[in-house]
């Protein structure tokens, strides 16, 4: 017997996505998915948003950067409920001008000039210093063991990492001063601006395992960050 087998049916050449910018070349602009009966979600570097429009994005990112639409579709891979199978489309925007203001933590992370910026350690090891402890999740204040001041700094005490906006949310490790460069994925804020997010296999300094991913934000100025 001749049987049809199940395959995606959805084409990425019918999905029809649009970027409207409130000025030529600014970085303000919004996101539309005009194609009926499609559902999916935004992947605009910075942030995800499931919906078919995003409105007044503040864009940090100068240049052109690729956006993403993934469609989500009924079809599942070898028949599993846990591998939902996604077609993506994708849409350019170039931004000229920064010329929309961007939260204030953006400046504190990469230059008041958006230039990029590098981080240390605030200390050197056996200096008793805070600059590397554990703490009580609950009450982060709550000290109960100086890893870096005291002793036992951790192996990357004299690295450094960057983050730059250089036509992406970057951000480079060195795990010291003439250690070779290790690039992340990208970086981002949550919504409100409590938590750092890193993608990518690239450590963040005193996380040598490189698989921390999500670090709440503690203490944010200019030139002092306590993740």
């Amino acid at each position: 017997e001749n049987r049809d087998v199940l395959a995606n049916s959805f084409d990425p050449d019918e999905i029809q996505l649009e970027v409207i910018q409130s000025t030529p070349g600014g970085n303000e602009f919004s996101l539309r998915m005009n194609t009926p009966g499609v559902t999916g979600y935004w992947d605009y570097l910075i942030d995800r948003k499931f919906t078919d429009r995003v409105d007044n994005i503040i864009f940090p990112i100068m240049g052109t950067s690729t956006i993403t639409y993934y469609v989500t579709t009924p079809y599942l891979e070898s028949n599993d409920i846990n591998n939902a199978n996604f077609i993506a489309k994708t849409v350019d925007v170039t931004v000229t001008q920064i010329d929309h203001p961007l939260p204030e933590a953006y400046y504190k992370l990469v230059g008041a000039n958006l230039e990029g910026k590098t981080w240390v350690f605030d200390g050197v090891g056996g200096d008793n210093g805070l600059w590397w402890y554990m703490t009580d999740p609950g009450n982060w204040g709550a000290l109960w063991w100086n890893a870096g001041g005291t002793c036992c700094p951790p192996s990357d005490a004299a690295g450094k990492i960057t983050f730059d906006l250089n036509g992406g949310a970057n951000y480079t490790y060195y795990a010291s001063p003439t250690a070779s460069a290790v690039t992340g994925t990208k970086w981002s804020f949550n919504k409100d601006f409590t938590k750092l997010i890193l993608t990518g296999s690239a450590n963040i300094l005193g996380y040598t395992e490189g698989d921390g991913k999500v670090f709440e934000i503690k203490e944010f100025t200019a030139d002092r960050l306590t993740l």
